[in-house]
């Protein structure tokens, strides 16, 4: 077979192999806020973190919009862009502050390790509004 021929094929048993097998989320280039981080925050911590929330009311962190979750609390940012290992918020779904403190609050344990790997990769790629 010429080598051209064979290139074109790899490249094409390539492309099949990954539309029926995907890379992971944590090959992609970028997380997106819009796509990766935004249904994450909706189904762990929205609820409690909006006004008239548990953790709104404790806190001051709203997490309806990028803008608010950014913002941070009455204490201060919890997302430090490029810097996942001292952003509050990975401090807290890791169990690393307060152990009185667990988030997301209610369930047992912490969020998957996935998702905390999905949430520290967007931090450190500067936490953008994508």
């Amino acid at each position: 077979m010429k080598r051209e021929t064979m290139m074109k094929r790899n490249v094409l048993l390539a492309g099949a192999v990954l539309m029926f097998f995907p890379l992971p989320v944590f090959a992609q280039k970028d997380v997106s806020f819009k796509t990766n981080i935004r249904p994450l925050l909706d189904d762990y911590c929205i609820s409690c973190h909006v006004p008239g929330g548990k953790g709104f009311e404790k806190s001051g962190l709203d997490m309806r919009s990028y803008q608010s979750l950014m913002a941070g609390t009455k204490f201060g940012p919890v997302i430090k862009p490029g810097n996942s290992v001292d952003s509050t918020l990975i401090m807290l779904v890791e169990g690393r502050a307060d152990p009185a403190i667990n988030m997301p609050y209610g369930i047992k344990g912490s969020l998957s390790k996935d998702k905390i790997a999905l949430l520290r990769k967007w931090i450190d790629q500067g936490a953008k509004n994508n």
